[in-house]
């Protein structure tokens, strides 16, 4: 199954709100604003793993105007960390707030924070929800608690923490990682940045993944229960 774009290709990809699957069990359909595909496009729509632009804007990836690499992305995004804080292993994750294959992006990389340091990097791609969310996790006490809030809500359909007030300097950071991702020449989200632990190899991938699959794509061991 293909999950999404890799270093060496990449499947197709949607706006969240075109999507016909969503990737949480137990959803009720009803009440997603998610439009009906025809029977034929619904296999290939189960296939979608990320979030691209917006209809007509042209989702394709174009080449960025800055070379992909760890240092350009620590150098510029502003992001909070989840897992080991001490960790040599870096992973950067580009996420949109409103984005639900970020949230199961979001559960898969929990069991493999033992091994590697997250950074999420919000970005405001999707709505006017985005941003805000966004600026409102960078401006948290605690950005972890923060986020696992917004994204059981996201998983309950309940469209995700509210809006902080005074986040105007956060709200630029989203602002300046959005450009970031762009500049880099990603066009989905989320977008996996990092280093494979074993090789030291620059790894890429823009949608979400299994934590198996994860793993494997960052040269990490694939916990016992997966």
């Amino acid at each position: 199954m293909a999950w999404g774009k890799t270093r060496m290709g990449k499947a197709p990809r949607a706006p969240c709100a075109m999507l016909s699957a969503y990737p949480f069990t137990g959803a009720d359909m009803s009440l997603k604003p998610f439009h009906i595909l025809p029977a034929a496009l619904v296999a290939t729509t189960l296939l979608l793993t990320a979030c691209g632009d917006a209809p007509g804007t042209g989702a394709t990836a174009k080449a960025g105007t800055t070379p992909v690499s760890t240092a350009a992305i620590a150098a510029e995004a502003k992001g909070f960390t989840a897992g080991s804080a001490m960790s040599a292993r870096t992973v950067y994750v580009f996420f949109d707030a409103q984005c639900p294959h970020c949230t199961a992006l979001w559960l898969a990389a929990k069991p493999l924070k033992s091994q590697a340091k997250f950074v999420w990097i919000p970005v405001g791609l999707l709505n006017a929800s985005s941003t805000a969310q966004g600026a409102t996790l960078l401006a948290a006490k605690d950005p972890v608690a923060a986020m696992d809030e917004h994204e059981a809500s996201m998983q309950a359909k309940g469209g995700g923490i509210s809006a902080g007030s005074d986040i105007a300097a956060q709200k630029e950071m989203v602002a300046k990682n959005t450009a970031l991702l762009t500049r880099l020449g990603f066009a989905s989200i989320p977008t996996i940045v990092g280093t494979h632990a074993q090789s030291g190899a620059l790894v890429t991938q823009e949608g979400s993944m299994p934590t198996a699959a994860l793993a494997a794509l960052l040269g990490l061991q694939v916990p016992a229960a997966q």
